[in-house]
């Protein structure tokens, strides 16, 4: 039986990841499931244990060191292992960054806390089980975190700063046999943009990017789930995406004015 940590399980992509690892493995794969509303994370348990899988809720605030490490420990003290910990926790911002007051700025570290620290504080606390296990590391980055987005200055400097920090650490897990995959998903079809910061740090309430296209979180969930069963490094999850990331390197202002174009009219730049 493989155990797997996914943190941001409560709904979304890490709720579907979690849905679709019980009915591909059942009783093959015990969930350790993370996020900070533990009424929906329950329910997600509930659905995985449907399935025939074991599912352990643990409620976690990833933006606080010592409830990262606590969940790393219920994994172990539930399970004894762990085989795979996927760091899908995050939250969004939109926001020029010139319209950002300068009392109101403590929200990007805030936001750094939850995508990048949180990350790095559950990789640290889950690493030596890891390489006992020969394991997979999985951190579900964005496109964001490949090509800088306007009006997401505080969101690209922390799916940026995983990239960075997971590129780095695949390779010295190299010798270990840990794999580390990263995702980079585009605009999917969740509520994370409507919860994310504003200028003044609170709910957006509503997404400033153009979502005709977005990508169901089913096809998300699968392709981060197909990846890290590959050990593949990365997964890119669309043509746009693919080709922007190469034409960065030729031609960088096609590749902003591919982005400025993903806003809506109402939030771009004055």
């Amino acid at each position: 039986m493989k155990t797997i940590v996914i943190t941001g399980a409560s709904d979304g992509i890490g709720a579907e990841m979690a849905r679709q690892l019980a009915k591909v493995h059942g009783a093959g794969v015990a969930l350790v499931l993370a996020a900070r509303n533990e009424a929906l994370l329950n329910e997600v348990a509930g659905q995985c244990t449907a399935h025939g899988a074991q599912a352990l809720a643990v409620k976690t605030d990833v933006s606080q060191e010592a409830q990262c490490r606590q969940l790393v420990a219920a994994a172990i003290g539930r399970f004894g292992q762990i085989d795979a910990l996927i760091n899908n926790a995050g939250m969004s911002a939109q926001a020029l960054f010139e319209d950002v007051q300068a009392q109101d700025l403590a929200w990007y570290e805030e936001l750094m806390r939850i995508n990048l620290w949180g990350s790095v504080w559950c990789t640290h606390a889950a690493l030596p089980y890891l390489k006992v296990r020969h394991g997979s590391i999985v951190a579900v980055s964005s496109l964001a975190g490949l090509i800088g987005v306007p009006g997401r200055t505080a969101y690209s400097a922390t799916k940026f700063a995983m990239t960075g920090f997971f590129e780095a650490l695949r390779a010295e897990m190299k010798g270990a046999g840990v794999s580390v995959t990263t995702a980079y998903p585009g605009v999917v079809a969740t509520n994370i943009r409507h919860r994310g910061f504003n200028a003044a740090g609170a709910a957006a309430g509503a997404s400033g990017l153009k979502e005709d296209d977005a990508m169901s979180v089913e096809e998300c969930a699968r392709l981060i789930l197909e990846g890290m069963a590959r050990r593949d490094r990365e997964v890119v999850m669309t043509t746009k995406g693919k080709l922007g990331r190469w034409l960065k390197l030729i031609a960088p202002g096609r590749v902003e004015a591919m982005a400025l174009a993903a806003l809506k009219d109402e939030v771009k730049p004055h």
